[in-house]
């Protein structure tokens, strides 16, 4: 198939890359709203099957009414004229059905009035900004809030991308060594994430994808941009040094780094595939995207990248100063004296010693992931300039316990049930942690609504455990149990009841497709082994940092205690995948060497030689894309961006410089043993 493909860009070069470069201007046209189409709101967090969930679409299906205060004005040094203006603001709004009485703070200094839309209704950053205009006036609540996500996510992705492009061009000119090799890396890059974006439209408009979602595109798509056109260029370069420009030297490149390309796509892809497994909008939406992104990069790095090296030839390499074009002539040719090849050869000498304080390491640096603790999305997640942020903490802080985010009842009940739900609600009234109830109250024609206001924070322990006891407690009739701290142990349990099978389908997919490249059984177990290790001592070390406060001045950020319970299972199948991409790169050129006849003591050398540099090259300017993300004024993208580029490195370093050699010298040629039926197989579906 490889083969078909490099003979057809041979034939046709110029008109492949003009359909090329025509089909991704098309899909920048058609992706380019993309980012304003997608879904902001908060509920992208959330199991749309829970219980918490169908106890808020029943409350706001019979009442009308949305299912919590929307907007919150938190009125500093408050008058009686300045709650009097905010509460006029709020009734005059045609969306908002319901305004509070004003609720002063204990030191009778400040106040907050909170109204409520119409179930599907509201336009809060209208509201907030009026509000804004009135001195004294501090919008907040939950519309408020997502609105404010939603516009710093897509704040932080310009300027994220603003960073990262000058930067990835100096680093490209002397990583690719070649202003117009330095160039090909934007130029997949870019048609890459235009053709993401211009799928996500398509599916958008069937299946509503989380706003979120365009930063792992970005910067995943920029990655593998980046990656795949290293892989391929620095193998060209080689061809061409041994057999000249012209079709062969393209051939040979498509069949070999790009026959590593395809299967890195494909694991990458079927990788974070598994999200979709997860019915989270955010975790199924990062999953979707990236699985599209990852596709769209093989094709833009084998047709468009292919096509542009075989009308530049030998001229990949203008415009490089001299000092960079000798090196990039030395290392196209074969070599055994390089660093890498020296590192190997050391490492092999004395592998269980290395593999056993290597491993030791990452065992260490994982070792804080054992008190990790969770947290959800709202307000806290956005920068302290943030006006929802400044009205949440205020509200927890200053304010006596409020209905402002309750644990609420929602209950089946006919018209004369009355009395019995006022029993019921004496005894939610004596649980532990119950500060008030409110209610029984009618929603619409038989539900009736029960709100038990909590003593502690939202999310606290003590607000957790309410909900347990709530939940536990004899209803009288048919009841759901929903509000923000119910909705977050739905999530948990969501996410613990969906992870065996998401994990499985990756370990799973990624043995297979690492079998069919490397025709090995016991590689991919070990791949998988290296992948845990790297990943353990990722989550180690982003625990210390965003769960325990350190390096707060360096990335600009304020710890919540916690990390947002949904970057665990998203950076896990990232950085997973990401470490079986470079990986598979690496033991694709030692397999290469090894049939070609050399042994396992010369093969692995000779493999880490060619793909050292390469390697710890593609992951630096990888954790450059991906590590702009830590600008971010969102906390859980920051740990997003941080913790990938945390596992890329540690991989591309101590993983494949050290672990890999030791592990593969302590194999021998077990290395590449698999049983005659299998091994059959896989000639005879794999590449070769």
């Amino acid at each position: 198939m490889l083969d078909a493909l490099a003979r057809a860009i041979a034939r046709r070069p110029r008109r492949i890359l003009a359909a090329t470069a025509i089909a991704a201007a098309v899909c920048g046209v058609l992706g380019a709203p993309v980012p304003g189409l997608l879904v902001d709101s908060t509920t992208s967090f959330e199991d749309p099957s829970s219980a918490g969930v169908q106890a808020r679409h029943l409350f706001e299906r019979s009442s009308g009414l949305d299912s919590a205060p929307d907007v919150i004005l938190l009125v500093r040094d408050a008058t009686p004229a300045r709650i009097a203006r905010a509460r006029a603001l709020l009734a005059a709004d045609p969306s908002v059905a319901v305004v509070s009485p004003a609720v002063r703070s204990v030191d009778r200094r400040s106040a907050f009035v909170a109204g409520t839309f119409a179930a599907g209704r509201g336009d809060a950053a209208r509201l907030a900004a009026a509000a804004e205009r009135i001195p004294g006036v501090i919008p907040g609540g939950g519309a408020v809030a997502a609105d404010q996500v939603g516009d710093t996510v897509r704040a932080d992705l310009t300027r994220a991308e603003l960073y990262a492009f000058p930067i990835l061009l100096v680093l490209s000119l002397l990583v690719f060594r070649g202003l117009v090799a330095a160039l090909l890396p934007p130029l997949v890059g870019g048609a890459t994430i235009a053709g993401t974006f211009a799928a996500m439209r398509a599916v958008n408009a069937a299946l509503p994808l989380s706003v979120f979602a365009v930063n792992l595109v970005t910067g995943l798509g920029l990655g593998l941009a980046i990656d795949y056109s290293l892989f391929v260029l620095s193998r060209y370069r080689e061809e061409l040094a041994r057999s000249g420009p012209g079709p062969e030297a393209l051939r040979r490149t498509l069949t070999t780094a790009g026959r590593t390309v395809l299967f890195s796509g494909l694991t990458v892809s079927a990788a974070l595939g598994s999200l979709c497994l997860f019915p989270l909008r955010f975790l199924y939406s990062m999953g979707l995207s990236g699985a599209i992104g990852a596709l769209v990069a093989v094709v833009v790095s084998l047709v468009g990248l292919g096509a542009l090296l075989a009308v530049l030839g030998p001229r990949v390499d203008a415009l490089a100063p001299g000092f960079l074009r000798r090196a990039a002539a030395r290392t196209a040719l074969p070599a055994e004296r390089g660093f890498w090849y020296r590192l190997s050869r050391g490492v092999m000498r004395r592998p269980l010693a290395v593999a056993l304080a290597s491993a030791a390491v990452l065992v260490a640096c994982g070792v804080p992931f054992l008190h990790v603790r969770f947290t959800g999305v709202d307000a806290t997640s956005l920068p302290a300039s943030a006006s929802s942020r400044q009205v949440q903490e205020a509200l927890q802080g200053e304010f006596p316990p409020t209905p402002t985010a309750p644990v609420y009842v929602v209950l089946r009940a006919p018209a004369s049930a009355g009395a019995a739900l006022r029993s019921y609600a004496e005894r939610l009234r004596a649980l532990p942690g119950a500060a008030e109830v409110v209610g029984p109250t009618r929603a619409g024609p038989g539900v009736w609504r029960v709100d038990v206001v909590a003593e502690g924070r939202v999310l606290s322990a003590s607000a957790k455990d309410l909900v347990r006891a709530v939940r536990a407690a004899p209803a009288p009739y048919p009841a759901l149990v929903g509000g923000v701290t119910a909705g977050f142990l739905d999530q948990q349990a969501s996410l613990a009841s969906h992870l065996p099978e998401a994990v499985g389908a990756l370990v799973a997919t990624t043995l297979v497709l690492l079998f069919l490249a490397t025709g090995s059984v016991l590689l991919p177990l070990k791949s998988l082994v290296m992948n845990l290790l790297s990943l353990g001592a990722a989550f180690g070390l982003l625990v210390l940092v965003f769960q325990d406060g350190r390096l707060e001045s360096v990335f600009r950020y304020s710890s919540q205690g916690a990390l947002e319970s949904t970057q665990p299972v998203l950076l896990f199948v990232v950085a997973f995948a990401l470490a079986t991409d470079y990986g598979l790169f690496l033991l694709t050129r030692i397999k290469e060497h090894h049939d070609a006849g050399l042994p396992n003591g010369r093969a692995v050398p000779l493999g880490l030689e060619r793909t050292g540099r390469i390697v710890t090259s593609a992951a630096l300017l990888f954790c450059v894309a991906i590590g702009a993300f830590s600008t971010s004024r969102i906390v859980f993208v920051k740990e997003l961006g941080v913790g990938t580029a945390i596992a890329v490195l540690v991989d591309a370093t101590i993983v494949r410089a050290l672990l890999v050699p030791s592990l593969m010298a302590l194999l021998g040629e077990w290395n590449w043993w698999a049983p005659r039926p299998l091994r059959r197989l896989q000639q005879r579906l794999a590449l070769r």
